[in-house]
């Protein structure tokens, strides 16, 4: 690993304990720090229910989901050679939220429970539906990213019309699951992202190798041997899978997947977007981003998505008008 590299992977492992204790401390009601330790260690105590049901398992998931999204943005844009890529841009979170509104519009699915399991499925087939449009003897990421765009447009035209023709009620449940909040989230929501994230780290460690060769140009990847075709279809599909289970578990939480891999490689200074650091920078962003949300206006909690659109709009704003805002990803 490079140096640097190692050294802010460290001080982002430290930065993000140290927000994950703070979140679990700060609340409607404020928890020491040793009272906290005291619940964790399994010695029970008067915050065991807040602290070990309520707060804990939402951290938990918090850094999961941000984790996840940022090693997703990575791959993306890796592939895409666009900063401004992301898994909304290809319609990993539109697909998701059409499949949801769809299955509550048909009545196909009668538990709440299931429908993570839907929007997953939507995500992917959003994503699968995107890259076979775009494909026209190989993939162009340009192709790729715009064909995304219009799937997301016309996506979002499904949800809108569900959202405009629905129940009051369920309008509100479908509007409350797009914004993307962690709030009543826990270890239900945790263990499935948690198996992936597990199953996956295989793959990223290939991934972190295929990532070097690939930020050249396609004609010096080839002859360097890499089989450029098949290695962006591996890594699009890894970094949708986990952009898919990401939203199912929390819903789609926008600019987490864009910004987190940039604020990496800015603090890593490596040619190549790095896998450990921007899954860190994600969860540590999304961490941050709730514990901010529940603090802001108590005892009003902000949904984490709608804050997190609030920052990330600025900061799009200012990667677009930066050197490297004309959408190509410079090659190291």
């Amino acid at each position: 690993m490079h140096r640097r590299s190692a050294a802010v992977a460290g001080v982002l492992v430290l930065l993000l304990a140290g927000v994950m204790l703070l979140s679990a401390c700060v609340g409607q009601t404020y928890i020491a720090p040793d009272e906290v330790w005291r619940v964790l260690r399994g010695h029970g105590g008067p915050y065991e229910l807040i602290v070990g049901e309520l707060r804990v398992p939402r951290i938990v998931l918090g850094a999961m989901v941000g984790a996840a999204l940022g090693l997703s943005g990575a791959l993306v844009q890796t592939v895409t050679r666009n900063p401004l890529a992301s898994p909304d841009v290809i319609g990993v979170g539109h697909g998701a939220a059409a499949a949801t509104v769809l299955a509550l519009a048909t009545g196909t699915v009668a538990s709440p429970g299931a429908l993570p399991a839907v929007s997953v499925a939507g995500g992917l087939a959003a994503a699968a539906l995107v890259y076979v449009l775009a494909w026209r003897h190989g993939m162009q990421p340009s192709r790729f990213v715009l064909t995304g765009v219009g799937i997301g447009v016309a996506l979002s035209a499904v949800v809108q019309l569900y959202l405009t023709e629905s129940e009051l009620a369920a309008a509100e449940q479908v509007k409350l699951w797009l914004t993307g909040s962690l709030n009543g989230r826990g270890w239900e929501q945790a263990g499935p992202l948690g198996w992936v994230l597990l199953l996956s780290l295989p793959a990223l460690v290939w991934a972190s190798r295929a990532l070097r060769p690939l930020g050249l140009d396609s004609d010096t990847a080839a002859a360097l041997g890499v089989r450029v075709h098949r290695t962006q279809l591996a890594l699009t599909v890894l970094g949708v899978v986990l952009a898919a289970t990401a939203t199912g578990a929390a819903g789609p939480i926008g600019f987490i997947a864009l910004t987190a891999p940039q604020l990496a490689r800015r603090l890593t200074r490596t040619p190549q977007l790095p896998l450990i650091a921007s899954a860190l920078t994600g969860a540590v962003v999304l961490v941050t981003a709730d514990l901010a949300a529940r603090a802001l206006m108590p005892p009003l909690e902000i949904p984490v998505g709608a804050l997190t659109a609030l920052v990330g709009g600025p900061y799009l704003l200012w990667l677009l008008s930066g050197p490297r805002g004309q959408g190509r990803s410079p090659a190291p």
